[in-house]
């Protein structure tokens, strides 16, 4: 699969997925502030971006794709970053060998278990809306505040909304298969192998995201794993609090 991504910077390689609804874009501030120093490779996931879009998706069909992905742009050491979702995506790829291609893994509020729904709203405000009847972003924005009343969840979705072909607003990610597969996003990755490299995880202080009782499931996982909790963050703390997390995650790039 050519998944889509926007590479930047030279130096050893750093490999950032994203979240649900999100894109490698989300990342390019953070890219930006690594790039004298690293190549960063902002990938868009399956379904998401300007990534192909597929029927079936679980983590390991999303983990296959991005280790295919890998292999065939030579990169077979480095770091592997991902938040929520992508967090999760790089999880599975760390722990389906014991060989996963990168030496070091940072992820980003999310443990590795399974959730229980909480994106309803979300995928109720976005079908109910007929873009057709739109022709701007604000006009969008406006009609999404009943259903997502968070002006910052809205503006997050907003930034997959583009001008297709036929000049018509459409969403980049496939709503219709992130809505029906919703269950094995959901999922926690299959655990074959622990990965025993350097592992972070970075929690936003807000976000319930990561909690006390992951501990033992992530230490089983991750036998080589530090936490950082970033103040005042919650679910986003590489958008909400960028010059502390980049902080965090330059003193674990030197350290390791």
């Amino acid at each position: 699969m050519d998944l889509h991504c926007d590479t930047l910077g030279t130096g050893p390689d750093l490999v950032i997925l994203h979240g649900l609804f999100g894109s490698g874009d989300n990342w390019r501030s953070i890219a930006k502030a690594l790039s004298d120093r690293y190549r960063l490779h902002l990938l868009d996931l399956p379904n998401h971006g300007r990534s192909p879009w597929i029927r079936q998706q679980s983590y390991p069909a999303l983990a296959q794709a991005v280790t295919e992905w890998m292999t065939a742009h030579d990169i077979h050491q480095g770091t592997l970053i991902g938040h929520s979702m992508g967090g999760k995506v790089a999880m599975q790829m760390a722990l389906n060998s014991t060989d996963p291609g990168f030496n070091k893994l940072v992820i980003v509020d999310i443990a590795p278990r399974e959730y229980p729904p909480h994106h309803q709203d979300i995928f109720r405000a976005l079908t109910n809306i007929d873009l057709s009847g739109h022709t701007s972003r604000s006009s969008v924005d406006e009609a999404l505040q009943d259903g997502i009343e968070n002006a910052g969840i809205r503006q997050f979705i907003l930034k997959s909304l583009y001008r297709n072909e036929d000049n018509q607003l459409a969403w980049r990610f496939n709503l219709d298969a992130l809505q029906q597969q919703y269950q094995p996003i959901a999922n926690s990755p299959d655990f074959a192998h622990s990965f025993t490299g350097p592992t972070l995880f970075i929690k936003g202080m807000n976000s319930h995201y990561i909690k006390a009782d992951d501990e033992a499931a992530i230490t089983e996982r991750f036998p080589n794993a530090t936490a950082k909790i970033i103040e005042g963050a919650g679910h986003w703390p590489h958008a909400e609090k960028p010059t502390a997390f980049l902080k965090v995650l330059e003193r674990f790039l030197d350290e390791n």
